[in-house]
């Protein structure tokens, strides 16, 4: 036996094998997207059979809003996203078909806001920067064209980087003030976390958080609900704890972040969106 829910036009799938929805979860770069071209071309097999299976795709990501978007309409995604590492959650006005929660919303989205804001860390970031000279560079501090030669993002998408709303990515030059960097953090109630190219600071906000809350969203529709999520990095470990299925892709030099440990941690075979589609080809055939 089946059955299906209408989710903002999309079909979500009941599997009958085991009895449960799936949602799948998904970090951006370096997971997804390959870490130096930004392409998720070798991901399109993987990509294909959610949307064959009408499994939502889920971007979780330390990306802003409007960079998220832009990779969406690339890739016809119309489900909720996170950005900024769990700072906010966009869901499309038509998606859920009942009132939940939220903390603002626009013409497009309904927007539940996790994180601090912008002002505030950048005000905690100029202390930080006031405190240790010469030693951190945040992206309010760069110009366009230099996020763009640290990222290796044309010019538009470096634009779009830097519009940012909860999330302050860093450069840091001395790896030793990270822990008086995590104090001065945790006295103005804020806290650092480790991505793939930098540091961020954000509020108490997490990836893990918000996917628990969108979590809940969906089973209000789909009681028996199972989750996947793929990372790369430290600050997808929060997200990765709070799924059944947590799968840790490789870095480019074939490694695997030595700081992401959980016991049922799923090891991808590989980096980047080939290793990200091989192991969720892997892991659907499973279930």
């Amino acid at each position: 036996m089946s059955k299906e829910f209408l989710a903002g036009g999309f079909l979500i799938a009941y599997s009958s094998n085991n009895g449960c929805y799936l949602l799948v979860f998904t970090d951006l770069d370096g997971t997804l997207l390959d870490h130096v071209t930004y392409s998720f071309e070798s991901a399109l097999p993987a990509i294909n059979a959610l949307k064959e299976k009408s499994i939502p795709l889920i971007f979780c990501t330390s990306k802003t809003r409007v960079e998220i978007e832009e990779i969406q309409l690339k890739l016809h995604n119309t489900h909720p996203f996170i950005s900024e590492n769990g700072g906010a959650i966009f869901i499309p006005k038509d998606y859920f078909p009942y009132g939940f929660h939220f903390t603002r919303e626009d013409s497009h989205y309904f927007i539940i806001e996790l994180g601090t804001s912008y002002a505030k860390l950048r005000e905690v970031f100029n202390q930080m920067r006031t405190l240790l000279p010469g030693k951190l560079r945040g992206f309010g501090d760069l110009t366009s064209q230099e996020v763009a030669d640290l990222c290796g993002f044309s010019l538009s998408q470096a634009i779009l980087a830097k519009k940012r709303e909860y999330d302050e990515p860093f450069i840091l030059e001395d790896g030793s003030a990270e822990d008086v960097l995590q104090e001065i953090a945790c006295s103005s109630s804020l806290q650092i976390n480790r991505g793939g190219r930098f540091y961020h600071l954000i509020g108490h906000n997490d990836k893990g958080k918000a996917v628990l809350l969108l979590k809940e969203l969906y089973k209000r529709k789909a009681e028996y609900l199972k989750t996947i999520a793929l990372g790369d990095s430290l600050n997808d470990l929060p997200m990765l704890k709070v799924v059944e299925y947590p799968i840790l892709v490789q870095k480019p030099d074939g490694s695997y972040d030595p700081s992401v440990k959980l016991d049922k941690l799923i090891l991808a075979p590989g980096s980047g969106p080939s290793g990200w589609c091989e192991a969720l080809l892997e892991l659907l055939n499973k279930l």
